[in-house]
């Protein structure tokens, strides 16, 4: 569940400050959004697709892997600062070994969304519309209720993975797959 507080506008530097008091959120054009605890389901989709990418990505040295916590600053005067519940950068964009503080000024290749309880489809949808307006190549979109994952790419039709088929890395992670059934695994 997300929601607006406040009406003055916020920077990142806010945001981070905020974030050392216990206030969790994301800043659209400079609005805070809170941002609640989404469940131990949602966080379970978390850790099963963020080991199977992990366990692709490290060993290859592809790139960096986040989670949510760890923030994309997409825009300026006013600061957009928006939290993926996983990111993959690039080693291309982002060297591994390199040491970052604060958000990533850099725009991932691969985000995973999943659908809290809360969300609502349009929500959802616009979130992984306005990844792609950014430059991310990749956006699965996990949703728990019915067991699927949208594949949004840049200029291609969205396309629903069933439970039974398979994540494909695509040009972004070539080689790389994984059973969508591995993603809600328990």
């Amino acid at each position: 569940m997300t929601t607006a507080t406040g009406t003055n506008l916020l920077t990142a530097d806010d945001l981070l400050r905020l974030d050392s008091r216990g206030v969790r959120g994301e800043l659209i054009r400079g609005v805070l959004y809170e941002t609640m605890p989404a469940g131990h389901e949602h966080g379970e989709i978390v850790m099963n697709l963020g080991a199977q990418l992990w366990n692709y990505i490290k060993p290859r040295r592809l790139g960096r892997l986040t989670g949510s916590d760890a923030g994309v600053w997409l825009e300026r005067d006013p600061d957009t600062v928006r939290e993926p519940d996983v990111a993959f950068f690039s080693a291309e964009k982002m060297p591994p070994g390199m040491r970052m503080t604060g958000y990533s000024e850099t725009v991932p290749d691969l985000v995973v969304e999943i659908v809290s309880p809360g969300d609502n489809r349009r929500e959802v949808r616009d979130k992984a519309w306005m990844w792609l307006s950014h430059g991310v190549r990749l956006v699965w979109v996990v949703n728990p209720a019915t067991r699927t994952v949208d594949e949004y790419r840049p200029d291609l039709a969205v396309s629903t993975v069933l439970e039974d088929g398979f994540l494909d890395g695509a040009d972004v992670l070539p080689g790389f797959s994984c059973s969508v059934s591995a993603v809600f695994a328990i």
